[in-house]
């Protein structure tokens, strides 16, 4: 992580106080005047040596330096950045002041925090919203060499001084994201209804049209075109029952085949719809919303304009309502996860797994295969540790139960239900060919579980027992085969 190069790994170290503070938000007080360490301390914050290393900080999922953040916003890729806007509270640890802090990436799994990018304004708070690359210049805001990125953002006038209705706006940047220009005539969807809120725009390449997904109210959304960014015209009402807020829209193929597609029309609990789009229309085929994923996962989006030669469809979620115990920030992002539309015999569904950019954290290995695991017994017994990936693929045998104890806390498989479990939350999870598969990813704040290739999804927000750093495989009332079991240790992204 770049942030150990730019402000503070250790305390041998000489630091700008100033820089410091400005990069806390607080750089222009009288603090600025004080010894770092004395600063820190009257602010409550860590001492420059602890920063991203504090007791419950996650170390491979993105987090603020201090305060509020919820909703990811504007995901987009360009030149090599992935951006991640997010709302954040610049001036305290719960929720208010809505503003779209700001960081990027270069693999997504290494960040770096950036100054805010969008403030509030008479308008209002900036509530969540997305962001493309204006690639062929459609708004005009262009005014160099560089591609124009736009965003889309709610301005959440019930918090303006002068109480307005929910409008949506935009913004746009000249210079990679660095700085951002709100455009003069915002609003430029006027309020419809209720707190309408979360533009979610995407590209349409075959009418060549810009399409938003507007969530109005309840579980009711509305599609709009355009083909300038700035004027747009309804065009379809939604229902997506059982959901509500942040939505997406956006289009995979179906087992890898690109000449067999499906649309996906997603709410912000992760419940989605499957159909067809025709630049106009957007067709269910599923009668009932399905489910996508089980736990601490809210509000997703999926990035914008990655590269063709890449083709991913890759998401962040926010873990809304873990618990970060005397931490200076508050929430955090899930794992980014790459998506996919699989056929199984229940039909179409919508797979997530980690980004295989996570091998870059990967440490020492401990493998396994074709070896029986009796009842009662732990081959993971002398590992130790705070972050693990554990992949595993197991024959059930004649168990009644099946899983790990990670740092004190059961992930189990129930056999004769075909459910997993972790903490609170459970999962039907079938098993293929008698077996099941498990990726789990270990934070200090997370567990993170994909089953049989992405197909169960859990994640997991809370505090693990920071004294605890054991693992334990286990298998109750009978005897499974581990047809192959890896664990790594996993390292730090911000060191």
């Amino acid at each position: 992580m770049t942030i150990k190069k730019e402000l503070m790994q250790n305390e041998k170290l000489t630091f700008n106080r100033r820089d410091f503070l400005k990069q806390i938000g607080l750089g222009t007080t009288s603090l600025a005047l004080l010894p770092l360490t004395q600063s820190c301390a009257i602010l409550g914050q860590p001492r420059p040596g602890a920063l991203y290393n504090e007791k419950y900080r996650p170390q491979f999922h993105f987090t603020p330096r201090i305060n509020w953040t919820n909703d990811p916003n504007g995901l987009v890729y360009y030149k090599g950045e992935y951006h991640l806007f997010f709302q954040h509270n610049p001036s305290g640890i719960n929720w208010g002041n809505m503003t779209w802090a700001h960081a990027i990436s270069k693999d997504l799994i290494h960040w770096k925090q950036l100054p805010n990018a969008i403030e509030p304004d008479e308008l209002g708070t900036i509530y969540s919203g997305s962001a493309v690359v204006d690639w062929h210049n459609t708004s005009g805001f262009q005014t160099g060499k560089e591609n124009v990125l736009v965003a889309f953002y709610t301005s959440a006038g019930r918090h303006a001084k002068v109480k307005k209705p929910f409008t949506q706006s935009i913004a746009y940047s000249n210079d990679r994201g660095r700085t951002w220009i709100k455009y003069e005539h915002n609003p430029v969807i006027e309020h419809i209804r209720a707190s309408n809120r979360d533009p979610k725009v995407i590209w349409h390449q075959p009418t060549k049209t810009w399409i938003m997904a507007l969530f109005l109210d309840d579980n009711d959304f509305i599609l709009l075109f355009s083909r300038n960014l700035k004027q747009w015209t309804r065009i379809q009402d939604i229902r997506l029952a059982g959901s509500g807020e942040c939505p997406d829209f956006f289009e995979l193929p179906v087992d890898g085949n690109p000449n067999n597609t499906r649309w996906l029309f997603w709410g912000g609990n992760g419940r989605y719809l499957l159909g067809s789009f025709n630049g106009h229309k957007f067709t269910p085929e599923t009668r009932e919303p399905l489910e996508s994923v089980v736990g601490n996962h809210y509000a997703a989006q999926t990035y914008s304009d990655i590269p063709e030669a890449d083709g991913r469809r890759i998401q962040i979620g926010w873990m809304r309502g873990g618990k970060f115990p005397d931490m200076p920030f508050n929430q955090q992002m899930s794992i980014p996860c790459e998506l996919t539309l699989r056929t199984f015999p229940e039909g179409i569904r919508l797979c997530h797994v980690p980004v295989r950019e996570i091998k870059k954290l990967r440490g020492k290995k401990y493998s396994w295969k074709n070896t029986p695991l009796k009842r009662w017994e732990n081959l993971l017994c002398g590992i130790s540790g705070e972050l693990f990936e554990i992949q595993a693929e197991i024959e059930l045998g004649d168990a009644s139960q099946v899983g790990f104890k990670l740092r004190g806390t059961p992930v189990v498989y129930n056999v004769e239900k075909k459910t997993l479990s972790c903490r609170s939350k459970t999962a039907n999870l079938t098993p293929v060919d008698k077996k099941i598969k498990l990726h789990i990813l270990v934070d200090r704040t997370s567990i993170e579980i994909f089953a049989n290739d992405g197909r169960t999804s859990m994640f997991c927000c809370f505090p693990l027992d920071a004294c605890n750093t054991l693992l334990n495989i286990f298998a109750h009332g009978g005897q499974v085969n581990i047809k192959s079991l890896n664990v790594w240790k996993l390292k730090s992204s911000w060191r």
